[in-house]
């Protein structure tokens, strides 16, 4: 069992755990975190889309990624993989930067991939500091804007 911590508005750090089941091997749920292509489909709250997304999963490897909203905002974060474990496992860097690429979240994410009977559970933890003070009212939307990237997730897997 997981009890989340309470957080106030306007706290400068969050820290979430999500658990999601899906319906797809491993292997397959794995990929879908770590190519390219199927990241930038699924990645980032609903409506938002990922005009740059680049990922190269493995120690030391670079992740990028620009998410659009649909108002024509970009939200740029960028990160390094520090572990990767395939297909069980993944840690990284996230760091939401702004348009001169300076930091306003730093955050670290790990994510286990357990195999379930053909099934996978996908447990993300995720955790973000704000950096600059506008950044905390992004940190509310945190367990919301991963709620969402997960649930595209599960929409995309069965077309693979």
């Amino acid at each position: 069992m997981h009890i989340a911590k309470q957080y106030a508005p306007g706290d400068a750090e969050r820290e979430i755990t999500l658990t999601r089941v899906y319906d797809a091997p491993r292997a397959l749920v794995f990929k879908a975190w770590t190519d390219p292509e199927l990241v930038a489909k699924w990645w980032g709250p609903k409506m938002f889309t990922n005009p740059v997304c680049e990922v190269d999963a493995r120690v030391g490897g670079k992740l990028r990624i620009v998410m659009r909203a649909p108002d024509g905002n970009d939200y740029p974060m960028r990160g390094e993989y520090r572990e990767v474990v395939v297909p069980e496992k993944l840690s990284f860097t996230n760091i939401a930067v702004d348009g001169k690429d300076q930091p306003i979240i730093e955050g670290f994410t790990t994510v286990l991939f357990t195999e379930e009977g053909g099934k996978t559970r996908v447990t993300v933890h995720t955790r973000g500091t704000a950096k600059v003070d506008y950044a905390r009212d992004y940190l509310q939307g945190m367990e919301q804007g991963w709620s969402m990237s997960l649930e595209k997730l599960a929409a995309l897997l069965p077309q693979l």
